[in-house]
């Protein structure tokens, strides 16, 4: 079964930066196109970030310019490096694949506020 474990969420002010990770316990994680999502409070879950098996990123347009994605295949985990944060990014975080399995993580809760 696939076990996804996120982390790295916290309370910080605007301006200020994060870097979330996420170790996914799966076979073959190295062949697998992966993302970020977020959830903000009364909306739906989205994808803000993905990133192939070559490493080809993208970015929602919230994020773009901002958040940075990047993967270690050698430990199975994702990354999602958070730069000058905005009180509308506070939310809770997921990885999942691209496009997401059933199985999801708890998430990491991100609060941005002064």
């Amino acid at each position: 079964q696939v076990q996804l474990v996120e982390s790295g969420g916290g309370w910080v002010q605007p301006g200020e930066s994060l870097k979330l990770s996420c170790v996914i316990s799966r076979p073959l994680f190295s062949s697998y196109s992966l993302g970020w999502y977020r959830q903000i409070r009364g909306n739906e879950r989205e994808r803000i970030a993905r990133i192939s098996r070559d490493g080809t990123t993208a970015y929602g347009y919230d994020v773009k310019g901002r958040f940075t994605i990047s993967r270690d295949d050698a430990r199975n985990t994702v990354y999602l490096e958070m730069e000058h944060l905005r009180s509308d990014d506070s939310a809770v975080y997921y990885c999942n694949s691209n496009p997401p399995g059933d199985a999801w993580g708890p998430g990491t809760r991100v609060t941005v506020s002064s």
